[in-house]
């Protein structure tokens, strides 16, 4: 089970660290490039963008500790399962209101649910 939780924790850190980092630093090219978004050059978007994408990294680096530290593990599965499912939610309740997405973030929302309910089951379990 400690080899499952490990690679459970750290796709999840993975991916949040890697998406984070490259919303925060260059929004307008990542979103283009990874969702088929074009944002505009406008300060408060951008900054909206910038502020989410922190949180992700932030995640994604506590999700990182918990593999290395035990006392750790239970909150980086916490996070990782509340940003996952909590994205996933959010992204259903945008499917049912306001229509389908790009392919490339309906993909997101498939791995989003995995990931949230793997993070899940290791709570379950722990």
């Amino acid at each position: 089970m400690e080899i499952i939780r490990i690679a459970i924790l750290s796709l999840s850190a993975l991916m949040l660290v890697f998406v984070g980092a490259m919303r925060l630093s260059n929004p307008v090219k990542t979103y283009l490039k990874n969702s088929g978004i074009r944002l505009e050059n406008d300060a408060s978007l951008l900054n909206e963008m910038r502020g989410v994408s922190a949180v992700m990294l932030s995640a994604g680096i506590i999700i990182v500790l918990g593999i290395f530290s035990e006392k750790l593990t239970f909150t980086s599965h916490c996070i990782a399962s509340l940003i996952f499912v909590g994205f996933a939610i959010g992204r259903l309740i945008s499917l049912k209101a306001d229509g389908k997405p790009s392919k490339q973030i309906t993909q997101g929302i498939l791995f989003e649910l995995v990931l949230g309910a793997a993070n899940i089951f290791c709570l379950i379990n722990i």
